[in-house]
């Protein structure tokens, strides 16, 4: 489980790198699907991520809107800012965490039951979601996109046995 959110970081900071050499209007400008454009899609995937690791530990909820973070520094510092949290939270995992009951209220007033093991995949999974969409709209604005390949970004070494 660690490794898939060090592997959504790693790809995640791809895409900030990405975007330094994209003009701010294409950044922000309102795509089909997703929560928006560029720019508003990856604050989303930030706020989304440490909004359920939040929740699970009982905390509030972040509340503030993307008009306030509509630059990619600042973007950036604001999940700077949420990962350190969400790291601690992922070093403190531990197996019996799976299986943790966790209730989350509805729109409609209802409440859902969930393992943690359940929602916290969910968190990985909600990114992966996203990072098809911006690769998308990359080729659409005629760019390569950030590979989105786990094999070779050197996230679990092999154990490899000396023979003498």
């Amino acid at each position: 489980m660690q490794t898939m959110f060090r592997y959504n970081w790693l790809v995640r900071e791809e895409w900030y790198r990405w975007c330094e050499d994209v003009p701010e209007e294409e950044l922000l400008r309102i795509r089909t699907g997703g929560v928006g454009g560029i720019l508003h899609t990856l604050f989303h995937i930030a706020d989304v991520e440490w909004s359920w690791v939040r929740a699970l530990q009982g905390k509030p909820d972040f509340q503030e809107s993307f008009e306030d973070y509509r630059s990619l520094e600042k973007v950036r510092r604001l999940d700077a800012s949420f990962r350190q949290e969400v790291e601690e939270f992922l070093q403190s995992w531990e197996a019996n965490m799976e299986t943790l009951p966790f209730y989350d209220q509805q729109k409609d007033g209802e409440f859902s039951g969930y393992s943690w093991g359940e929602v916290i995949r969910h968190a990985i999974a909600h990114e992966i979601h996203h990072i098809g969409q911006l690769s998308i709209w990359a080729r659409e604005i005629g760019r390569k996109p950030v590979s989105a390949n786990l094999i070779g970004k050197g996230l679990i070494r092999p154990h490899i046995e000396k023979n003498d």
